[in-house]
């Protein structure tokens, strides 16, 4: 069993060893929700809960995925806290600092109700059990691909295919690529615990960052003309670029606005229905600044970039492309205009102040 902190123990995480390369630990739990319940967990509506902090660009993947298909009527959003400590992410957003729905003021504790001597750091996204309160999977890649196959039949009418048979191949051979030198890669150089593991990482990062601004030079999407799975996971990334990535993560050679084609592209789609409306700038910053205390140890949280340029025109459209195929936009949110996360979309939380801090 996981023995209690005592009592005034540091709880503050850290992420960097000296001398060390930064190397994520990618074992999930694996567990998947299929239609066939392969692993014991059926698709059913309302079974399930999405843990998906705003603040995290990987859970952020599935509050995209999960708004373009139009599942929020199916798995109900749960939306821990920007800040956590090294034990879980918290609820503090909601009254009570209780998940309205689970009834948890940690994360954990659902992590906990399946596996009690749990060893790896509890992360989001988590997919919990509502009737059992048990966590099903934390293995974000896979959650967004079996939201786009599995979950085909409770997607909104005029869904988008994020995941075309088709195309399978190279939008896995491009998100691998994405993820190891730029999802990944800003880590490698934040949490680098050398400078030449840092140095290393640095020019990995923005050797594909020159490889995607080419790449995007010509067309608008990643692979073939319309929005797909691996548009999803570049966005994220570059949506923190300039408000944490740059700076805190030493990530300076350039801003993200500074790259022409990039910042075209990440505006084209952050304008995209389902995009800007899951971001949360000020979220996403105070969880950098302060979750990460052994790189920011003052805890000051950065007043800028101004984040009102991600809502000027991209200009993206004269490439052609078609962004949702032959489907349709989500509806939109009750203020899209301010990239405040809908309160339809939070499952029972209240959205969070306006993001763009105007």
């Amino acid at each position: 069993m996981t023995i209690p902190e005592p009592e005034g123990a540091d709880l503050k995480p850290s992420y960097i060893e000296a001398g060390q390369p930064f190397n994520r630990d990618t074992h999930y739990i694996e567990d998947r929700i299929t239609r066939d319940a392969r692993d014991g967990w059926p698709v059913e509506p309302g079974r399930y809960r999405l843990v998906a902090a705003r603040a995290c660009p990987w859970a952020n993947r599935t509050a995209i995925v999960r708004r373009l298909l139009g599942l929020e009527g199916v798995i109900s959003l749960g939306l821990p806290g920007p800040t956590h400590d090294k034990n879980s992410w918290t609820f503090d957003l909601d009254p009570g600092a209780v998940d309205p729905v689970l009834g948890i003021e940690r994360l954990q504790q659902a992590y906990f109700a399946r596996f009690p001597d749990y060893p790896r750091g509890i992360t989001v996204p988590a997919i919990v059990d509502v009737p059992s309160g048990r966590v099903v999977t934390n293995n974000y890649p896979q959650i967004t691909i079996d939201f786009e196959t599995e979950w085909v039949e409770y997607h909104r009418a005029g869904a988008p295919d994020l995941y075309p048979v088709a195309l399978r191949a190279e939008i896995d051979e491009v998100a691998e690529l994405i993820f190891h030198d730029v999802n990944n890669g800003v880590y490698k150089c934040g949490f680098a615990g050398s400078q030449k593991s840092y140095e290393r990482a640095y020019d990995t990062l923005f050797a594909r960052l020159d490889w995607l601004e080419e790449r995007l030079s010509t067309q608008r999407f990643l692979v073939g003309d319309t929005i797909t799975e691996a548009d999803i996971r570049l966005f994220t990334t570059l949506a923190r670029f300039d408000a944490v990535y740059h700076g805190h993560f030493k990530c300076n050679r350039n801003k993200l606005t500074e790259m022409p084609v990039l910042w075209a592209y990440a505006r084209d789609l952050f304008q995209t229905p389902g995009f800007g409306d899951t971001i949360d700038f000020e979220q996403i910053k105070r969880h950098y600044y302060v979750t990460h205390s052994d790189i920011n140890p003052s805890g000051i949280v950065p007043k800028g970039p101004d984040a009102r340029g991600w809502l000027e025109p991209s200009g993206r459209e004269a490439l052609g492309g078609r962004p949702f195929g032959d489907g349709t936009p989500p509806n939109l949110p009750s203020r899209p205009s301010a990239c405040r996360p809908s309160e339809h979309d939070t499952g029972g939380t209240k959205p969070g102040p306006l993001s763009l801090g105007r």
